[in-house]
């Protein structure tokens, strides 16, 4: 595991540009363009794509460059340490408090379910970043009724803590808990890792999408799946 690395203070909208800092080494090549597409970084014949928002948005780009041959790692920041700093609207410190919310690597499904057929590629790498970031909201009346006004500004960076490669079949299997019935059904999953049904569908879903899980029949209405 990496061993943590302090940011500090970053600027507006912060957490894509703050962690290219952190990725970029010397001899890389900084948002350039290759077969029509910006690319985040460049080191030699390898693309690393930072991705803080939707899988969908950049699913024509990774089948794009990786049907043109190159190597493609896809960094995605998974907040397992975080913290809540409201401000007024101008900016204004008001409080800050830890988050209780716990992130685990299987959440990155939620965003797997738009790329299941670019997982299997041999050059496409994931890593889960495992960040302590901040989380900036101002009381500035632009948000919506549900959040009373308050904006979500900004994610900050504070640190990675450590990350989770996934490249092979046998690495996103590995986020199968070990003691599942074979076969199983979502249900099954779910309980297993204390998820909610919704994310163990897009778990399954995404796997067998892959090509590493298979469909073995029914349980009543539910689906049983296997390795």
């Amino acid at each position: 595991m990496p061993k943590p690395r302090l940011i500090g203070t970053l600027s507006e909208k912060s957490l894509h540009a703050a962690l290219k800092a952190y990725l970029t080494q010397p001899g890389d090549l900084i948002e350039t363009s290759l077969d029509g597409y910006v690319i985040d970084i460049l080191r030699g014949e390898q693309i690393i794509e930072v991705q803080t928002g939707n899988f969908s948005a950049m699913k024509r780009k990774l089948g794009k460059l990786l049907g043109a041959g190159h190597p493609v790692r896809v960094m995605y920041p998974l907040p397992v340490g975080k913290w809540i700093v409201r401000q007024t609207g101008n900016g204004e410190l008001i409080g800050r408090r830890k988050s209780p919310t716990q992130r685990r690597p299987v959440e990155v499904f939620r965003q797997l379910v738009y790329i299941p057929h670019i997982l299997p590629h041999p050059n496409f790498t994931l890593e889960i970043l495992l960040t302590h970031q901040e989380e900036i909201w101002r009381d500035d009346g632009q948000g919506s009724w549900r959040r009373k006004g308050w904006s979500l500004y900004d994610h900050r960076l504070l640190e990675v803590v450590g990350k989770v490669t996934l490249a092979t079949p046998e690495d996103f299997l590995a986020l199968l808990p070990e003691n599942l019935p074979n076969p199983f059904t979502n249900r099954h999953l779910a309980t297993a890792l204390k998820i909610t049904p919704g994310l163990a569908g897009k778990m399954t879903y995404t796997l067998r999408g892959a090509g590493w899980l298979a469909e073995a029949g029914k349980k009543g209405r539910a689906g049983l799946f296997e390795r």
